[in-house]
């Protein structure tokens, strides 16, 4: 039996020596730098690639799919691997091992059941959207295997192996791409996407040894429903808050604003794709700091949130002194449409980095509770900031409505990590959890 932290807990753990503990920080963070480096690149190589190869409206169709999958990806890491990174953490290996073969059938369950939902639901649409919804929904079993692969590596302390795992995935994609372009539909490229997570998925298992085993995701969800179904909650008012804003944003202004947006996120790329994943990396090290040195996590997640920030602002700051010739290189026509949305969706991901800070703490701390209030709010202000604005102002007072509702929520984010460190002193009674 293995005591787990949870909301509340102050576990009386002997610290390693500062400088060996150090250097394992140092360690794990590098290869979580290099993993989301991998992944960035990946998605972003695909972004680009498919901006040039469709066009500004048939990409913005291939957003859609994409920001789908970003539902639904939430989904699965809400009920299955959210609660692992949390709980099984830094655990002896034997422990880590049977939570790993039900979190990752738990994921593979939901890609398969939101899978058929997804195909039912494109081959009723028809049209332009359809055929790459249906794509989609063929391909998410994969897809949301391989993030969990992804989670299981970074909770056992093994980054390396999620690296590796994210380079087989990129090779896999430059001949899918190749081959999607040559068909040259949106469904084509969804289709090689997916294609190649699911390589990487299958090469998981033999990096792992373990089988997911769908029939043990019952089971899953009843011992961490506690947090799994807070989390799912709060990870698809995120998602769907996206998707919402771009539904309508596409019914408001056109689906050329959709891809327009896309394309302005594709500029900020790697720090999008960082803040998408990010709780491979952070999580697992709040906790670690939770049990080791539980006075530094405020200072720990403040120094991850502003350094995000930080390089965020910069990174906007390069881009806004790109030339117009590169522009067109990376984005081809899609580039004038999203040239004037740098402004506010670089201070808007520089928010939402600042927030991420706090929203590691609070999920080390397993305040469910309160995150879920600050996802909400912030989700809240999101949909209504970016739809209010395109009513305004389109696509830019889209873009405005975003930045302006990013920063408010990351506020809040901070005043509830701020409540749950002083309700953490407060509390030394431990609460044990057994695996």
């Amino acid at each position: 039996m293995t005591p787990m932290t949870t909301e509340g807990e102050n576990p009386q753990t002997t610290a390693p020596p500062a400088g060996s503990a150090k250097r394992a920080l140092v360690g794990r963070l590098s290869w979580g730098l290099a993993d989301q480096a991998a992944s960035s690149i990946s998605n972003f190589a695909v972004g680009i690639y498919v901006a040039r190869s469709l066009g500004v409206t048939a990409f913005g169709v291939f957003s859609l799919a994409w920001v789908t999958y970003g539902v639904v990806l939430n989904v699965s890491r809400g009920l299955a691997t959210d609660p692992l990174v949390v709980r099984f953490s830094g655990v002896p290996d034997a422990s880590w091992r049977g939570a790993v073969v039900r979190s990752t059938g738990t994921a593979l369950g939901v890609g398969t059941a939101l899978g058929a939902v997804s195909v039912v639901a494109g081959l009723g649409l028809g049209g332009r959207v359809g055929p790459a919804f249906a794509a989609l929904g063929v391909m998410l079993p994969g897809l949301l295997l391989q993030d969990a692969w992804r989670f299981a590596f970074f909770a056992a302390g093994t980054g390396r192996k999620a690296f590796v795992n994210d380079v087989v995935w990129g090779i896999a994609l430059i001949p899918a791409m190749v081959v999607a372009a040559r068909v040259g539909s949106v469904a084509a490229f969804v289709l090689a996407w997916g294609a190649s997570a699911t390589v990487a998925a299958a090469y998981g298992y033999f990096q792992s040894d373990i089988g997911p085993r769908v029939t043990e995701a019952r089971g899953w969800l009843r011992e961490q429903r506690d947090l799994g179904y807070r989390y799912l909650v709060e990870n698809v008012s995120l998602s769907g808050a996206s998707q919402l804003r771009a539904y309508g944003l596409g019914a408001i202004v056109g689906l050329g604003a959709v891809g327009a947006v896309r394309g302005a996120e594709l500029l900020m790329g790697p720090f999008l794709a960082v803040l998408m994943g990010l709780s491979l990396v952070t999580v697992p090290e709040a906790a670690r700091v939770l049990r080791q040195a539980p006075h530094r996590l405020g200072r720990f997640c403040l120094l991850l949130g502003g350094g995000q920030a930080g390089a965020a602002l910069l990174w906007g700051a390069a881009l806004l002194l790109m030339p117009d010739r590169l522009g067109e290189l990376a984005l081809g026509d899609v580039w004038h449409s999203s040239a004037q949305l740098i402004v506010p969706i670089t201070l808007g991901v520089a928010g939402a980095g600042l927030g991420t800070g706090a929203a590691a703490g609070l999920r080390a701390l397993g305040a469910a509770r309160r995150s879920l209030r600050c996802q909400l709010f912030a989700s809240a202000c999101y949909v209504g900031g970016g739809l209010g604005g395109a009513v305004m102002a389109g696509t830019v007072g889209s873009a405005w409505g975003v930045a302006a509702a990013t920063v408010s929520g990351s506020a809040v984010w901070w005043l509830q990590l701020r409540s749950a460190l002083g309700e953490h002193r407060q509390n030394s009674i431990p609460e044990v959890r057994t695996s």
